[in-house]
């Protein structure tokens, strides 16, 4: 494994990345901002499948908020691999990353098996089934967020 992560690090990308200050941190940036876009929209979805804002419908907040959420995810689950591969034998060993990606996994597959279950407006969804999701989801994606904040802090 030790092998296969220092191959990582010495792709030219990852390399080019360790060597610019500004390369780096524009990636970082993308990152951000691709969580910005998966909570912020996250969880506003969340209090609405939970009972929040009844006045406007759960399939409008629905069709304006899961692609947002859906984008955020596809650019995070891509400068998420390349922030990793600069430091990929540091990060591999860190405990917060490590329970970052199971958040990250059971919020994705909870949300799958939700949309395959009822499709992606849940019309026929159960109340009940929503609001378990709904709070499942929160706690998935903010401990995947704190995960990711504490990975800066887990080193040396």
């Amino acid at each position: 494994m030790e092998s296969l992560l220092a191959a990582l690090e010495g792709t030219t990308l990852a390399q080019a990345l360790r060597a610019s200050r500004w390369g780096y941190a524009a990636l970082n940036a993308a990152h951000i901002f691709a969580i910005a876009l998966l909570v912020g929209s996250v969880v506003p979805l969340n209090l609405r499948l939970l009972g929040v804002w009844r006045s406007i419908s759960r399939e409008a907040v629905v069709r304006v908020l899961a692609p947002v959420a859906a984008s955020g995810l596809a650019l995070a689950l891509l400068t998420g691999p390349l922030l990793f591969a600069v430091r990929a034998r540091e990060y591999s060993g860190v405990g917060f990353l490590q329970l970052k990606l199971v958040f990250i996994a059971v919020g994705v597959l909870s949300t799958l098996a939700l949309c395959r279950s009822h499709g992606f407006l849940l019309r026929d969804a159960p109340r009940a089934r929503l609001a378990g999701h709904a709070v499942l989801s929160t706690i998935c994606w903010l401990g995947a967020l704190v995960c990711g904040r504490l990975i800066a802090f887990a080193g040396d």
